[in-house]
């Protein structure tokens, strides 16, 4: 048995190596160092190691159980790995769109790479050891995996695409606004990955979009020596793939059918509204995917703090998407005075969120109680008429 552990463990180190190496060529745009690149090498080890092996002996002991089932499972994850091979190899064919250097490493760091995964086999050996000795399989995080592997695997799979999507749609020499079903890309580039954070519309539309998007990606560029922009790609790719792994654990707990939420949750992702929306820096992917949050938490009968915070999020991001968070609420409570409560407490906190978002980015946009500068907004407006309905 131990034997057989063992080759496990060096299996998911091998594999580990190949996940490794893209992201250290990411990150080596920061890290140039050879102790820093030797450090992160280990820490990557020892983290997707971990994970590997533990995927790799779920992998193992449900084949035995659902042979026909993991097929299946494996199979659509390998559909998508080809899917993410060759949109890295068609946009290799475009250099001036995408830049494939990005995901090599540079050659002067290759041989602290490979001596990094050479000391790395042992700290994932003796990090095993040390988690097996604590019980690591009682913890709240172990149980969290266990529950969700197959969405979480679909969560990775899933960024990477959005990310390298991200690399290409959101580099600032594409420099243009209305492309891809109308969305603002140079604009929310400039706002979520640059220092000019103001709104060149000058529109009260998204009341206070910056103090609830922009800290996760300052967040995220204290991991990238401060580079804001790639820490924006980061980010987007990021909310898709959750939007993802959200439609995932919606579908698996209404119909308590794993297999089948996979299916649809990979439709979803696969989608072109959910590639470009998972990948361009916009306002849009983040209010999907705060309505999926909004929906799991109303599934888990979250309490209210947790449906108002949601909510006024959707709501600081574009005024009018408060509305899906009370159509949701009201289809699934069916309890009207819970809907008044809620409905009252997101009212009394807008403006002061409002305040507080121009107080942090002074002269980002006018501020709430301005309804003039909605006309602009007009454009996008049109009139009730029967062709419409048809």
């Amino acid at each position: 048995m131990k034997f057989t552990q063992n080759k496990s463990l060096f299996l998911a180190w091998s594999l580990t190596i190949v996940f490794c190496y893209p992201l250290l060529g990411f990150l080596d745009t920061f890290y140039k160092t050879s102790y820093e690149v030797l450090l992160l090498v280990i820490v990557l080890q020892m983290i997707l190691g971990l994970f590997t092996y533990y995927g790799l002996g779920k992998l193992i002991s449900n084949f035995i159980v659902k042979s026909r089932n993991v097929n299946i499972r494996f199979s659509l994850f390998l559909a998508l790995l080809v899917f993410l091979i060759s949109l890295t190899k068609t946009f290799a064919r475009f250099p001036t769109l995408f830049d494939s250097s990005i995901y090599l490493l540079r050659p002067d760091l290759l041989i602290w790479f490979l001596f990094g995964n050479i000391l790395g086999l042992p700290v994932l050996f003796w990090t095993l050891h040390f988690l097996h000795s604590k019980d690591i399989q009682k913890t709240r995080l172990f149980n969290f995996i266990d529950s969700n592997l197959s969405g979480l695997l679909l969560f990775f799979v899933f960024f990477a695409i959005y990310f390298l999507l991200a690399n290409i749609f959101n580099q600032p020499h594409f420099n243009f606004d209305d492309i891809f079903f109308d969305t603002d890309a140079k604009l929310w580039r400039a706002r979520f990955g640059t220092e000019h954070y103001e709104d060149v519309y000058w529109r009260t539309v998204h009341p206070f979009v910056l103090i609830v998007v922009r800290p996760w990606a300052n967040l995220i560029a204290l991991f990238l020596k401060g580079n804001l922009l790639y820490a924006s790609f980061v980010l987007i790719a990021i909310t898709g793939a959750l939007a993802v792994f959200l439609v995932w654990y919606f579908v698996r707990e209404t119909t308590k059918n794993s297999l089948y939420a996979l299916f649809i949750a990979t439709l979803f992702g696969a989608s072109s509204s959910q590639l470009i929306f998972g990948s361009i820096l916009e306002t849009y992917g983040f209010l999907g995917t705060f309505a999926l949050i909004f929906v799991v938490l109303l599934l888990k009968d979250a309490p209210r703090w947790s449906l108002v915070a949601t909510g006024l999020a959707a709501f600081g991001i574009t005024i009018s998407n408060i509305a899906q968070t009370v159509i949701a609420h009201f289809m699934v409570k069916r309890n009207f005075w819970q809907l008044v409560k809620y409905g009252l407490i997101c009212l009394a906190l807008i403006v002061p969120l409002n305040l507080l978002n121009n107080f942090i980015y002074p002269n980002e946009h006018p501020y709430l109680w301005e309804v003039s500068t909605l006309q602009f907004e007009e454009k996008n407006v049109f009139p009730i008429e029967l062709q419409r309905a048809n």
